[in-house]
């Protein structure tokens, strides 16, 4: 006769087994808080770069149905009739303005699309139906020729992705914002290959600080986002300028009056745009006539300059190469400044960082040309061109380290870092003396004064506590212990007395003796392998005192309990050093 197996001992011998396993990988990989985070940022990057190319191909798809032209944008618009540039743009502003009408009855309330917003004053969490309608929106007004960048959606559609991952795994507040973040800083690497350029702009610009906390996920979204872009692509750098060499120090003086000057039209350039919004504002249009108004007017300019259309990435290149005369790059300029007004200040969705690149490349080609006629053997026009478009960037987002590092990865030009650092540096202080605000800070400034509430305050240990985590009570067998470790992703699980107060923890390091023996193991509870002197925060703890608790212990979770001693949740040491690294960033303003 067959024996008669027992079910519960399968069950046990089972588990077992699934828990040897559990403890071998934990011992082996130890994965930390902190390594997840960093997976998680990569694959959040991941995303980024894949929401980054289909929003390209999309808006190259709109382009090819307005124009039936594949060719880039100024090409196809030289080559429409001059009612076709005329009609292109105004009919891309209308079918912007109707989608982001049309979308307003899929919305409830007043959610913001601000990626900036969410990860500055709010708590990381972007609509999804409202983030879409913006990114379609601006599929139409990239597509129809405004002159406005699409590096602006591809930022905004790779934010959204990182925080729908991560409301998905349930993140905290803090990991969350770090991980919309990421998918900002992807969204930039996507769109000019620029990783490490993509990382600085959020720790610079938008998160206030270059700490690892928040740099090293930055980087691996960054960098997992421009790989997946060159597999995708197979971009490569996306300025191909000519080499050049610095001949003598004295060449530095020139650029150094280049930095006074790019300081100086930067602030104007931004005054400009935000006049501009004014005065559409003014015409009390309805939001579809007033973006169809604004494409119209780009179309009237490119009627005769159709250099306007686009973020202006053709004819950088042109200028980065000398191929633009400066008499016809005097005029082009004027009414490329003029389209992108006409354009943001109709509030067609989309970017202004290429056009502001576009600016600093022409103010230094024309200031390149002044200095050669004065100085025959001096730079070169389009050395002064490279080296304007950082200082005008940096200038007018108020992040020189950025700037110098994404014109580098942009061109690859190590000849000209020297220059451009300093030429950076002036234009910085030069803009800030005359204007506080930069290119990416008056609408979070103006946020802010409108819902003073909207900056989260952290300030104790309970408003950083993530709620229910995994508890057992004393009385738990050692069946129920083990399916909780198999199915939740921690080392210590909590336990509860019958009064419901925290009595202790159990780890999975403490149950190894037990798994070599399933008759032992059926006979233990929590009781039994409770540690009772498991460290442990209060509620009404400060963060320097919770960091000494965590320094005392290898420990990367800790349980936070109420005066009474019941548990609330616990807090986690990544999410602590972040609101560390977001407190000493207030205090330094």
């Amino acid at each position: 006769m067959k024996a008669v197996t027992d079910p519960a001992k399968l069950l046990m011998d089972r588990l077992l087994r699934l828990l040897r396993w559990r403890i071998w990988l934990a011992e082996r990989l130890q994965p930390t808080d902190w390594q997840a985070t960093l997976l998680w940022a990569a694959l959040a990057g991941f995303l980024g770069a894949l929401g980054a190319a289909l929003f390209s191909a999309s808006a190259e798809g709109i382009h090819l149905l307005l124009t039936n032209s594949h060719s880039g944008i100024v090409e196809s618009m030289r080559r429409l009739p001059w009612w076709g540039r005329l009609l292109v743009p105004a009919l891309g502003g209308v079918l912007a303005g109707c989608i982001l009408l049309f979308g307003k009855q899929f919305v409830k309330g007043k959610s913001s699309t601000d990626y900036m917003e969410a990860i500055v004053l709010g708590d990381g969490r972007l609509p999804l139906r409202t983030s879409l309608v913006k990114v379609t929106a601006s599929l139409f007004t990239i597509g129809s020729g405004g002159s406005i960048g699409r590096e602006g959606p591809m930022v905004q559609l790779a934010a959204m992705l990182a925080s729908l991952l991560g409301r998905w795994r349930q993140f905290s507040t803090q990991e969350l914002r770090l991980l919309v973040a990421c998918g900002a800083a992807a969204g930039i690497a996507s769109a000019y290959n620029a990783p490490i350029a993509g990382s600085f702009f959020v720790a610079e610009i938008i998160l206030g600080t270059i700490a690892m906390e928040s740099l090293g996920p930055l980087v691996a979204a960054s960098g997992t986002a421009a790989l997946t872009t060159m597999v995708l692509t197979g971009s490569e750098h996306l300025y191909q300028v000519p080499r050049f060499t610095l001949n003598s120090p004295l060449e530095m003086a020139p650029y150094l009056l280049l930095g006074f000057i790019a300081g100086t039209l930067a602030p104007w350039f931004l005054r400009s745009l935000r006049q501009a919004e004014t005065m559409f504002l003014a015409t009390r249009l309805p939001l579809v006539a007033r973006l169809g108004f604004g494409g119209l007017l780009v179309g009237l300019i490119a009627i005769n300059v159709p250099e306007v259309c686009g973020n202006g990435y053709s004819v950088i290149a042109q200028i980065l190469n000398g191929e633009i005369v400066w008499m016809v790059l005097l005029g082009l300029v004027c009414c490329k400044w003029l389209a992108t007004a006409c354009t943001v200040g109709s509030g067609a969705p989309g970017g202004v960082f290429t056009p502001t690149l576009f600016m600093g490349a022409s103010a230094g080609y024309l200031f390149g040309s002044a200095v050669q006629t004065l100085w025959a053997g001096g730079p070169s026009p389009g050395a002064f061109a490279l080296v304007g478009m950082g200082a005008f960037l940096s200038a007018a987002s108020r992040a020189p380290v950025m700037a110098v590092i994404m014109l580098f990865e942009m061109t690859l030009s190590y000849d000209i870092i020297l220059p451009l650092l300093l030429c950076s540096v002036v234009a910085f202080f030069t803009a800030r003396g005359i204007e506080g605000h930069s290119l990416y800070s008056e609408s979070l400034k103006r946020k802010a004064a409108e819902d003073p509430r909207a900056q989260l305050q952290i300030g104790r240990v309970g408003d950083l506590t993530k709620p229910n985590p995994p508890v057992v009570p004393l009385s738990a067998r050692f069946a129920e212990i083990a399916r909780l470790f198999i199915s939740v992703r921690v080392n210590n699980l909590y336990v509860n007395d019958e009064a419901g107060r925290f009595a202790g923890a159990v780890s999975l390091h403490d149950i190894k003796p037990y798994l070599a023996d399933p008759g032992l193991a059926g006979l233990v509870i929590a009781k039994d392998i409770v540690r009772e002197d498991f460290p442990r925060l209060t509620a009404d703890e400060t963060l320097s005192d919770a960091l000494g608790k965590f320094l005392a212990t290898d420990v990367q979770r800790l349980p936070v309990i109420d005066g009474d001693g019941r548990l609330l949740g616990s807090l986690s040491k990544n999410d602590l050093m972040l609101a560390i690294v977001e407190q000493r960033k207030k205090s330094a303003i």
